[in-house]
């Protein structure tokens, strides 16, 4: 087993230590076959964008966007542009499947990723940020030094191994993304069940198992299921006793996830990153039966290259700010599912459903106007505007330029929302005597303009 630090042969007699472990060249089979599955998603991601009407329903149709705030600079390609965009990802996804100019291409689709993913935030998926943070990590690894067009057009560039540390990079992420998302559900919402009743009650003619998916008994298995499966997957996988026992259940839990909630590549990104916690030899055996085996283990140089250092520097950095980011939620007051607030990039999947309205008051040189979002916004903007406090404020700048372009000096707008979360009764959500025109945006401080959620008694 690739984890045990006892197999680690000692280099000029120096007793083995973590980080001459996390070097030692280990089997690339694992690698190598993530990079077909991962291209592959790559590819059916952004072309199924353009097939499935995603990318005109998202980045054409609208006429105004709501960026990451400080990228609106970032703007969609004018006219069919975003097709072309979108094309080129899937391209490269191809290119990156069969490890043609590798590095070049998993680096252009990482930025125009990147740049996808920070230009239209009313679409914001958790999985669109794992895309993101892997491609960051597959940048940094060989993953075409064995089977791919780059290693048959350069042998020297063909090899059997990787570091060791290429392996547990992708290890190491996904346990923090079920790790967070095992804490993010131990909320009363979920442990009640709500979320999940609510989704359910939409599929009681769900094929063959609508009606067992109203059963109350179901919905606490898929509740309490949802919790152990994120807390104890991953010491499941990295266990030998469990490990394939573990790695059905992987494909049971996002098969059903797959099969009833239709939530993308994530199911299967999820499944193809299961190779990681197999030994390498068992992927090989596997999946490429004809690779030739490590014939020897290999020592690390013993001393640590310049690049090496920036490269682990780097690493560092990114789990930091791994581990970091989703501790967000508790910085911020208040319930992060009702006020937004450290909600993105931490791993809070499927924890909430939220519906509402909002409608604006416009006051332009002490004339009253009413805003409605439909006048500008599509269908599906309109109802995500309506329960994102940053897309309320968002909008309410955007009226603001709008009737200052109208010839309108002073103008002051005040959002009137109505938002019910998880089957709450409906509230307001933002404070309705706040100009947001003239509110500035601070993003590390909670937003006293928002009205906290009302518990009922």
């Amino acid at each position: 087993m690739f984890f045990q630090m006892h197999s680690v042969p000692t280099a000029l007699g120096v007793k083995p230590s973590f980080l001459t472990w996390l070097r030692q060249p280990v089997d690339n089979a694992p690698l190598v076959v993530f990079r077909w599955g991962f291209g592959l998603l790559l590819f059916l991601e952004t072309a199924g964008a353009i097939a499935t009407g995603w990318v005109k329903k998202n980045m054409i149709d609208p006429t105004v966007f709501f960026p990451f705030i400080g990228f609106e600079w970032l703007r969609p390609l004018p006219g069919n542009g975003m097709y072309f965009y979108y094309g080129a990802m899937a391209f490269l996804g191809l290119l990156v499947m069969v490890g043609w100019h590798y590095r070049a291409s998993i680096t252009a689709f990482t930025f125009l990723w990147w740049g996808a993913y920070l230009m239209q935030k009313s679409s914001y998926n958790n999985h669109y940020y794992l895309l993101l943070v892997l491609c960051f990590l597959m940048l940094l690894v060989p993953a075409h030094a064995y089977a791919s067009l780059d290693a048959k057009r350069n042998p020297a560039l063909r090899s059997l191994s990787c570091p060791r540390w290429c392996l547990l990079l992708f290890v190491a992420q996904m346990g923090i993304v079920y790790t967070y998302a095992a804490i993010a559900k131990l909320n009363p919402d979920w442990l009640a069940g709500t979320p999940v009743s609510i989704w359910f009650s939409a599929k009681r003619h769900f094929y063959l198992i609508g009606e067992l998916l109203q059963q109350a008994w179901f919905q606490k298995l898929v509740v309490y299921g949802g919790i152990f499966f994120d807390l104890f997957i991953v010491p499941l996988l990295l266990w030998r006793r469990t490990r394939r026992w573990a790695f059905l259940l992987a494909i049971f839990f996002h098969g059903f996830n797959s099969a009833v909630f239709h939530i993308g590549i994530f199911p299967y990104l999820a499944l193809a990153l299961c190779v990681f916690f197999f030994p390498p030899e068992t992927i090989r055996r596997t999946l490429l039966r004809r690779k030739p085996p490590l014939a020897v283990p290999q020592a690390p140089a013993p001393a640590l290259r310049t690049g090496e250092k920036l490269l682990f520097s780097l690493l560092a950095l990114h789990f930091i700010l791994q581990v970091a980011l989703p501790m967000r939620q508790w910085w911020f007051p208040g319930n992060t599912n009702w006020t937004e607030e450290g909600h993105r990039m931490s791993w809070h999947m499927m924890l909430r459903s939220k519906s509402g309205y909002a409608k604006y008051k416009v006051i332009a040189d002490g004339k009253v106007f009413w805003e409605y979002p439909e006048k500008h916004l599509t269908p599906k903007q309109t109802s995500t505007v309506a329960t994102r406090p940053d897309l309320i404020w968002q909008y309410s700048q955007f009226l603001a330029r709008h009737y200052q372009k109208l010839g309108y000096a002073e103008v002051k707008v005040f959002a009137h929302t109505n938002v019910s979360l998880n089957k709450r009764p409906f509230q307001l959500l933002v404070d309705s005597t706040v100009n947001l025109a003239a509110v500035p945006w601070r993003p590390h401080t909670s937003s006293r303009w928002l009205v906290p959620l009302r518990e009922e008694e």
